[in-house]
């Protein structure tokens, strides 16, 4: 992991084959085939998909496909082949994949890691994998020793016979294992018979990042290697007028100055010049219609927008008839604002064009597409376009880009100047850089019967498409943005006249998927307003959940779990309250349980958050415990302080003293509990974040009186009197 390694798919299976006769397995369903190499006289490499390297050392390489921003696929995605592979977890190696369709998204059809989808999709495929490879090396041991395989097992990075108790280790079975044709099926183990599954393991990329090896974006030195800083637009849409750059060119190790797409690049021989110089630059723009836009002005726009029926995403029932009727009626607007993904690594990327080729460096989480989006602006093939992919520091989606903007904007200064050249985005840039997670207006009405529950709901959603420009816009249907209303159309409260409509919101600020992306508001929206109904209807808000979740087994009984994990009901000190909330996202479930204080300023202080999580079958629970740990911090990060806001056209937020996140000392106790369950995996990466926020905004309600309807929470406005 501490070396920059490129190997194109040929050149990769060529290493494997002679780096000591080791065995590569490539795996596919079905199995389609291998290149020769009968000029070389080593036996054949499985390809397309190489996910396991064997040398004669007994290391195992595992290749990995998904990209490691923190969420622990590095380790989780090894332990399931390392489960059917009977490997000794101590020569497991990690490497990431290069780009090539071999390494493609199960679902996506592209090389990619985002959703919380790298386990749930990756499951079968690397079992079976792992599987193919341990019943291989068995017949190279069985073939070897002139016995039946069945007389033979493997364990622990061995083959052996049963009878006689002899022994051979991987490495020393490769060569033979290699020339084995692989078999159509293979059986994979029974649960119960798990090793590695379901076992807390440490994270096989921790040491390294310890101590200092680990290479993340920010560490690529390449020979030759200028740096640049890019002087982009201070108004989305704005463009180029004019330039003067004598003052630039005289700092101190600055090379040059060269107009790109995005704005206007500064190169020179490390950071502090190519920023002094971009800082030097004198730029006159054209603003363009977004020089005045500011939330104010949104704000009301967008009220307008939700004074209308949208475009239907789920509709039961006679809902205004419902209304009319009902023995009390409640109507909200909730409000979300655009939120910064601010990763502790701001975007970076280092890439070297030359005539006969390409090589990028930078964390990324869609290698396809800005592996295309390199070929495209060079003019090369796919497969001349090498792209190595960092570890990430962070990710929340900020590196899936559909447009590749920070792939293209180094390849461009690369071919300007004609030298490797390292990109730096700033934490000012960064933040002021677009791609935030939407603003979002609702509107959400609803009726209540004689006995207190729901008869009628309606919820509104205004808010700009996020899928519209990207490679999933194919997901858009009759103007419905699915993101903009997953957890809202499809809440499972029993409710029997029911309607979710949609207006997209006018483009123009550049929005992208943010860590749980719509599952972030409409969860604050649903589990907020569930909680208002059930105090207008004088009921206890868990029992109120449980009641209308009557036909949701698995939420009902996450439900139960965190309650009694709590302490429902009972405050552990005078002046803490509780709140709770629940949410599917992501293929899990996910229930947290808030306890808060707010004091007389109207500051809120989260004590305690007891979270538990039905995620189906899990691979490593440290991972999980720690990625609903992130996702609290993140979701509690958007929820106190997340704001982005627009004056003139600017961004007004730069850093993280006016774009605030949670700081150590505000942590509160978190306890995780995950539910035993043997539904197929759901994910984990994101579902820790959209419960957090009602949780503590119900919370709030309980401590103050005050409902918490939009966000970030103002202390102003919970002050007491």
């Amino acid at each position: 992991m501490n070396e920059i390694i490129n190997l194109s798919r040929r050149d990769f299976l060529k290493t494997g084959a002679f780096l000591g006769g080791g065995l590569i397995l490539g795996f596919t369903i079905p199995f389609q085939g291998s290149p020769t190499h009968a000029s070389t006289g080593s036996p054949p490499p499985f390809t397309p998909n190489a996910f396991i390297r064997i040398g004669t050392d007994d290391t195992v390489t595992i290749i990995v496909n998904k990209s490691e921003m923190g969420q622990g696929v590095y380790t989780s995605l090894p332990m399931l082949v390392a489960e059917e592979l009977e490997v000794d977890w101590s020569r497991v190696r990690i490497e990431a994949a290069p780009v090539d369709p071999a390494y493609n998204h199960t679902q996506w059809g592209v090389q990619g890691t985002g959703g919380s989808t790298s386990v749930r999709t990756s499951w079968d495929q690397l079992l079976k994998a792992g599987a193919t490879a341990r019943v291989m090396l068995i017949a190279a041991g069985a073939a070897t020793w002139g016995v039946e395989p069945a007389t033979c097992r493997a364990e622990k990075g061995s083959v052996i016979h049963e009878t006689t108790k002899r022994r051979l280790s991987y490495g020393e079975l490769a060569e033979r294992a290699a020339r084995l044709a692989p078999p159509a099926d293979v059986p994979l183990k029974p649960p119960q018979a798990y090793t590695l599954i379901g076992k807390p393991m440490k994270r096989l990329d921790t040491p390294e990042k310890i101590n200092g090896k680990a290479l993340f974006g920010l560490d690529v030195r390449v020979p030759g290697m200028l740096t640049a800083v890019v002087a982009r637009p201070p108004v989305f849409g704005a463009t180029v007028r004019s330039v003067n750059d004598v003052k630039a060119k005289a700092v101190p190790g600055v090379k040059g100055v060269a107009r790109i797409d995005s704005g206007v690049a500064v190169v020179a021989d490390h950071f502090w010049a190519a920023k002094g110089g971009r800082d030097a630059l004198e730029v006159v723009w054209d603003e363009g219609p977004l020089a005045t836009l500011d939330s104010k002005s949104q704000r009301e726009e967008y009220a307008k927008l939700a004074g209308k029926q949208g475009v239907i995403a789920a509709r039961r029932g006679d809902v205004e008839g419902a209304l009319a009727a009902a023995a009390k009626r409640i109507e909200a607007i909730y409000e979300v604002p655009y939120l910064a993904h601010a990763p502790m690594e701001p975007l970076n990327c280092v890439a070297h064009v030359r005539a006969d080729g390409c090589d990028i460096w930078t964390g990324t989480q869609m290698q396809t597409g800005d592996r295309d989006a390199a070929a495209r602006l060079t003019g090369l093939p796919p497969d001349k376009v090498k792209l190595h992919t960092m570890l990430l520091g962070g990710g929340f989606g900020r590196r899936a880009v559909g447009d590749a903007h920070f792939v293209r904007e180094a390849v461009q200064v690369s071919m300007a100047v004609k030298a490797p050249v390292k990109v730096v985005w700033t934490r000012e840039d960064d933040i002021r850089g677009g791609y935030y997670r939407p603003v979002v207006y609702n509107l959400i009405r609803a009726g209540l019967g004689d006995d207190g529950m729901p008869v009628a709901w309606h919820h509104r959603i205004v808010g700009q498409s996020i899928l519209i420009g990207t490679p999933f816009q194919g997901g858009m249907k009759d103007g419905l943005d699915p993101t903009q209303v997953e957890g809202a159309a499809d809440s499972p409260y029993e409710v029997p006249n029911f309607l979710v409509d949609y207006h997209m919101a006018p483009a123009g600020v550049p929005v992208l998927w943010w860590r749980s992306v719509g599952h972030t508001f409409t969860a604050f929206v649903k589990e907020g307003f569930i909680d208002e109904l059930a105090h207008l209807a004088g009921k206890d808000p868990y029992q109120y959940r449980r009641q209308l979740l009557a036909k949701h087994p698995r939420q009902r009984a996450l439900l139960d779990l965190v309650a009694a994990k709590a302490g429902w009901g009972k405050r552990s000190a005078p002046d803490r309250f509780q709140g709770i909330a629940v949410h599917e996202s992501f293929g899990s479930f996910v229930a947290q349980v808030a306890e808060v204080s707010v004091n007389p300023a109207g500051l809120v202080r989260v004590h305690r958050v007891v979270c538990a999580i039905d995620c189906g079958r899990i691979v490593n629970p440290d991972t999980i415990a720690a990625q609903m740990e992130s996702g609290i911090v993140f979701g509690l990060t958007a929820a106190l302080y997340g704001e982005i806001t627009f004056r003139e056209g600017r961004v007004e937020q730069s850093n993280f003293h006016d774009y605030e996140i949670l700081r150590i000392n505000e942590m509160p106790k978190v306890e995780v509990h995950i539910m035993p369950s043997q539904e197929p995996s759901g994910g984990v990466g994101e579902p820790g974040v959209p419960p957090i926020a009602p949780a503590v905004a119900n919370a709030v309600y309980t401590a103050t009186g005050k409902r918490i309807r939009r966000l970030p929470m103002r202390p102003g406005e919970l002050r007491r009197a």
